[in-house]
């Protein structure tokens, strides 16, 4: 088989729309993501047991089905009860809530890992339930769970290749519509392959970058 690239990098500002919408859905569910998770990690630990029991459900629910039916669910089945959102709301949200629930778990192991005699010290210095969870438990807990986390964010966003089944037009949506055109089905995928393998080490690169200095400052 002979291969021929050209036709399908002469589609290049489809590709390049569909990596830029793929950058920005990540780029949108990664910080809400991992602040869904941090909200459901604090109440899993200090809510009644009513709120414990609702947060435990979504957890659980998110975390044993396929994204792409959650990401269905929202986009499909959500409009029979009269909410209704555009592809790329509903990727946004289904890669957030997915994120979420994952991030839940990670960071509340972290959380729980925080040695008694910081909290100790905490009380000794007069600070309130707040000031201690932002100032003395997040900051390391986070840190060591980080590289498990970033994980899970790259598996978010290589997952965000099946919001193309609700016609979200990022880089997978791109990649199958120039196959279709081109009929160059191998040359495309190999391209979208480079694609998201580029923006994996892009984005971990980012992340362990910016983990240290912007989000759990010096605790290591």
């Amino acid at each position: 088989m002979e291969m021929d690239f050209a036709p399908v990098l002469a589609q290049w500002p489809m590709l390049l729309q569909g990596l830029m919408l793929t950058f920005v859905l990540t780029g949108i569910a990664i910080p809400l993501g991992v602040l869904l998770g941090i909200a459901c990690a604090w109440l899993r630990l200090n809510a009644g047991a009513g709120v414990r029991a609702v947060v435990a459900t979504y957890v659980e629910i998110f975390r044993n089905t396929p994204f792409i039916i959650q990401l269905f669910f929202l986009f499909f089945g959500l409009p029979s009860l009269g909410v209704r959102m555009s592809p790329e709301s509903a990727s946004i949200l289904a890669m957030t809530l997915n994120l979420g629930a994952y991030a839940c778990e990670q960071i509340r192991a972290g959380i729980e890992a925080t040695p008694r005699g910081q909290l100790e010290a905490a009380q000794c210095l007069a600070l309130n339930r707040w000031q201690t969870f932002t100032r003395v438990v997040l900051p390391p807990s986070l840190a060591r769970v980080w590289p498990a986390l970033t994980g899970q964010i790259i598996i978010v966003m290589l997952g965000s290749a099946v919001c193309s089944q609700i016609s979200t037009e990022e880089i997978s949506y791109a990649a199958n519509l120039i196959s279709s055109r081109t009929f160059r089905s191998f040359e495309s995928y190999i391209v979208v392959t480079l694609c998201y393998l580029g923006l994996a080490i892009l984005l971990r690169q980012l992340l362990v970058w910016a983990g240290p200095r912007f989000i759990f400052g010096r605790h290591r």
